[in-house]
């Protein structure tokens, strides 16, 4: 064991990917469908910091992927952030989960009051119960290690609890929750018999119908083409629509005629489906609308693959690097268009470096800023500036030439990366002490993580199903986003399979983080 530990010590990059390669195993194993994830690193780390101390990488290491995860996190997330601090909705959801974080921050505080508990335990009691790891971060840098004891004790508990209330809030209030059948995207093809549509606009006609639903094209004396919104219909055009759910085309074709299956899509000579890889930087980050699509003939982009969602393809939608592009176009004009978009699936994974590295600059200079706070004095966000400055450009997609978006895997890739790295040093660095520490008051911090985190949770549930009485899928992802883990997102959406977790989680989690780290620089200031 000597040997091992000896060469693990004079290995110490070794020991950091064998830690994160160990974690990750453990992370795989699940017990009744619940498992730690990539929170497993965590614990190997601290069991590797323990057995061989020095070991741990610098405290850099940690620094880079904790600012890597909160960019990536603010550049996927910004517009919904934006959008939950204007809409009603929005708002009321944050202010739900303020409270929630509130509660739980001031309970971790009345454990020191009352009972003595360190005040760097009892911030990193409020982090893990929260699993921000955000928060974690200044109390680190201001106390060194002992947050990270209360953190790793209370973290296992952060995961595991909410997915336990919020399985017992699914058994309580029993919901009934309409579930989207489909890919996200349905096609009917409608033959005009309503003659108050004869000789009108195309525009004129989707004006009446469902705000959800497109016509793309018309079929036309045996032809189909595209159909711009100044095109005039008749009777007997079949208008094909494009529309998210079978229900809403459904009031579409009892408004305008019959349905009309294999008229439009049973003929290829005029217009063919075309699907390509938006790779091309001069159409990343530019709206739909904005797009000029070369051919001798018209072209008409019907709808937008992201990641596992497909999007309609209004004119201000913003395409980003990665997307697919389903279009309706003449065969001839294929080549022009696999040109002009690009069309390499090596835009899955190609994002600017320009882009990234001016975010994360300014991200550190917003956050090296001191900010006066009456009665409590200057305090710096640290890295949450990198948050808030991500946040910022995500939500303004592209600037002055520079487009801030990144595609939706190597923004994955990023940030899981940027997890990892956090979480094996932090471990790794606190591993003798967190082992002293859990042999004394193991089972003491672990109720008191348990109250903090009730007092997290049970708030947020409380207000969104009995008080407020939203809508279960809604709910489950404000807490999903007030707690922060993926863990209790990816659990929401098996209670929920809808898009309104996603939603929710978008809305909440980067306030939250905010909030969480503010929280912990506020408190340290005041000590």
């Amino acid at each position: 064991m000597e040997f091992i530990q000896a060469v693990l010590e004079q290995q110490p990059l070794m020991a950091l990917f064998l830690t994160i390669a160990i974690g990750y195993v453990v992370g795989e194993v699940g017990i009744r469908g619940f498992s730690l994830g990539v929170g497993a690193v965590l614990f190997v780390a601290l069991a590797m910091g323990w057995f061989a101390p020095k070991a741990a990488p610098a405290p850099m290491v940690g620094t880079l992927g904790l600012s890597l995860f909160l960019y990536t996190v603010g550049i996927q997330y910004g517009k919904q952030f934006f959008l939950g601090l204007t809409s009603a909705a929005g708002l009321k959801a944050n202010l739900m989960a303020l409270a929630g974080v509130l509660l739980s921050g001031a309970v971790s505080l009345l454990f020191v009051r009352t009972m003595g508990l360190d005040p760097g335990h009892a911030l990193g009691l409020f982090a893990g119960a929260g699993t921000s790891t955000a928060a974690l971060q200044p109390a680190v840098a201001k106390l060194g290690n002992d947050p990270t004891v209360g953190y790793s004790v209370s973290y296992p508990i952060g995961v595991a609890g909410p997915i336990l209330f919020l399985y017992l809030a699914f058994i309580l209030v029993k919901p009934k929750i309409e579930v989207r059948s489909g890919s996200g995207m349905e096609f009917i093809e409608i033959a005009l018999r309503n003659p108050a549509f004869f000789g009108r606009r195309l525009g004129d006609l989707m004006a009446t119908l469902p705000a959800q639903v497109r016509i793309v094209a018309l079929r036309r004396e045996h032809h189909n083409q595209p159909a711009p919104p100044d095109t005039v219909i008749a009777e007997n055009d079949v208008l094909l629509a494009v529309g998210p759910t079978r229900s809403v085309l459904d009031q579409a074709r009892k408004a305008l005629g019959e349905a009309a299956p294999g008229r439009v899509a049973g003929d290829r000579r005029d217009l063919d489906y075309l699907r390509v890889f938006a790779s091309r930087p001069a159409v990343a980050g530019r709206m739909l609308g904005d797009l000029h699509l070369p051919g001798e003939k018209a072209s008409v982009v019907i709808h937008v693959r992201r990641g596992d969602a497909d999007l309609e393809a209004w004119p201000d939608l913003v395409l980003e690097f990665g997307d697919r592009v389903g279009l309706l176009a003449h065969r001839g004009d294929f080549p022009a268009l696999r040109k002009f978009f690009g069309d390499s699936i090596k835009g899955t994974a190609e994002f600017s470096y320009i882009s990234i590295g001016l975010g994360m600059a300014l991200g550190f200079l917003v956050g090296a800023i001191g900010i006066p706070l009456p009665g409590i004095g200057r305090i710096a966000l640290g890295l949450s500036g990198v948050l808030t400055v991500a946040l910022s450009l995500g939500n303004l997609r592209r600037s002055a030439g520079l487009n801030w978006t990144m595609p939706l895997s190597a923004n994955l890739v990023l940030r899981n990366l940027g997890l990892t790295l956090f979480l094996a040093q932090v471990g790794m660095s606190s591993g003798p002490k967190f082992a002293a520490t859990v042999a004394d008051t193991g089972f003491l911090m672990l109720g008191m993580g348990a109250a903090v985190l009730v007092a997290l949770v049970l708030p947020v549930l409380v207000l969104g199903l009995f008080v407020f009485r939203m809508p279960f899928d809604d709910v489950v992802g404000i807490v999903a986003g007030a707690t922060g883990n993926p863990a209790i997102l990816a659990y929401s959406n098996r209670l929920a399979p809808t898009d309104r977790p996603d939603i929710g989680y978008a809305m909440i989690f980067p306030a939250m983080t905010i909030v969480k780290v503010l929280f912990v620089d506020i408190v340290l200031s005041l000590l």
